[in-house]
């Protein structure tokens, strides 16, 4: 996600950083390399524009030029700009003060309404909330049984709703849901391939029955500017609340998401980062530009951490860790953990300074065989081999590379791999229990 865009700013800083002084030049130099990167990220011109001019009247009103952290000054208002630029602060999904929460997704067909509506109701489900799926697309069959298997899957109710009567079915689906056990309803309506007539006036029908709380008008990220104008349009039509921005992940240059809360004025709500359920993140404008800034997003790192990971389980390995005495079975558990988090290499771009390394990472199906490879051989190992690797010998690591599927010479990387690892935290112990170590959220103090 805005990988491109986040590598070309990254080394226009550098280069700037690396002088003394920022002369006017430089300033110019730098603003011009900002433009070409934000333009060829497929950034709305105007909006390109208009971030541009601001940087640069606030860098000669703050004294930037000829300043000794003048680099550093521009980096900082080139983030406020950005924050700006995505609508400064974060708003979160509306919640009804009386009765049932109603969210409305709208868009196009394919921009990904209905998997995002399983995804809102995961989310919801998991903060305590009972949510009630409506499946209000009768014009395209795939789609209610899509959100059928959706419900089964996250174990939640979905109801159909009859194509003579979608608005009024809609409207007793509101209705009976406290009574069945739902505290939020979630309304899936049909889109097409273009907007047109029949289809604005049947979503107006379904608003107008169920008085939604918050309307989700759901972008295609990789339609680029065609998902503006679709908001655009929508929005003339809608009382549109805010947007989801979906499939983020596969857009390396990020335009849309950039450009569209500056150009409709729609606030972004939500970002769609994988196919998974729980692939679905809320929109933080400053956190959003501290990872296109290559300054890392430490706060969803940890929130992620705080959803995915035992917390007592990860300080006890932790201690282990540092007490060396961390086996391949708390190094099995602790990958197992780390996968429920998300592709290592998303989770290593949130790190500052990590964003480059994690970069080289293989990905994709890649990473994930390369992670399915270290458990197998993990698994294959006996009870004593996972707690004293040092029993490993030949006949053994034979005997795990063809219980695991893998050749002996992997297996040998990954065991001198861990003993490394080994060596480094017995090395490092004795500082962290001196207190001359930071220490990292999680991570219990020794001593």
């Amino acid at each position: 996600m805005f990988e491109q865009l986040s590598d070309r700013l990254t080394t226009t800083f550098a280069k700037l950083q690396g002088r003394p002084r920022v002369g006017e030049s430089d300033l110019d130099e730098a603003l011009r390399d900002v433009r070409l990167a934000l333009l060829e990220a497929d950034v709305n011109f105007k909006v390109v524009r208009q971030l541009i001019a601001t940087v640069r009247e606030r860098a000669i009103g703050e004294r930037v030029l000829e300043s000794v952290s003048g680099a550093q000054l521009v980096v900082k208002i080139v983030h406020d700009a950005l924050v700006e630029m995505l609508g400064g602060e974060a708003k979160p999904l509306a919640r009804a003060d009386k009765g049932p929460t109603v969210i409305a997704m709208v868009g196009l067909q394919g921009s990904g309404k209905t998997t995002s509506a399983g995804k809102i109701a995961n989310l919801l489900r998991k903060q305590g909330r009972r949510p009630l799926l409506v499946a209000a697309d009768v014009h395209r069959p795939a789609a209610i049984d899509q959100l059928e298997a959706l419900g089964k899957q996250l174990a939640l109710p979905v109801k159909r709703v009859g194509a003579a009567s979608i608005a009024r079915d809609v409207a007793t689906a509101v209705r009976d849901a406290p009574g069945e056990g739902s505290d939020v309803v979630i309304i899936d309506t049909a889109g097409r391939l273009h907007i047109d007539e029949t289809m604005m006036v049947e979503v107006e029908g379904i608003i107008a029955a169920a008085s939604p709380h918050e309307i989700l008008l759901v972008v295609d990220a990789m339609a680029g500017q065609d998902a503006v104008d679709a908001a655009t349009v929508f929005k003339a039509r809608l009382p549109i609340t805010g947007l989801l921005v979906a499939k983020v992940d596969s857009d390396a240059r990020g335009g849309a998401a950039l450009s569209i809360r500056a150009t409709t004025g729609l606030p972004v709500k939500l970002l769609g980062t994988s196919e998974r359920l729980d692939g679905l993140e809320a929109f933080h404008p400053d956190r959003l530009a501290q990872r296109i800034l290559g300054m890392g997003d430490i706060v969803t790192l940890v929130e992620r951490a705080q959803e995915h990971v035992d917390q007592q389980e990860a300080e006890e390995s932790a201690k282990r860790l540092m007490e060396a005495r961390f086996t391949f079975d708390d190094f099995l558990r602790s990958l197992q953990q780390i996968k429920k988090m998300g592709p290592i290499g998303d989770l290593m771009k949130m790190i500052p300074g990590m964003g480059q390394l994690a970069r080289q990472l293989p990905e994709g199906d890649q990473a994930e065989r390369e992670l399915r490879r270290i458990e197998a051989i993990i698994s294959s190992m006996t009870k004593a081999e996972r707690a004293d690797p040092s029993v490993l010998n030949g006949s053994r690591r034979k005997r795990i590379a063809a219980g695991s599927g893998t050749t002996v010479s992997e297996v040998n990387a990954m065991v001198k791999q861990f003993g490394e690892m080994q060596k480094l935290m017995k090395q490092l112990g004795p500082m962290a229990r001196a207190g001359r170590l930071p220490r990292l959220p999680g991570m219990p103090r020794l001593h």
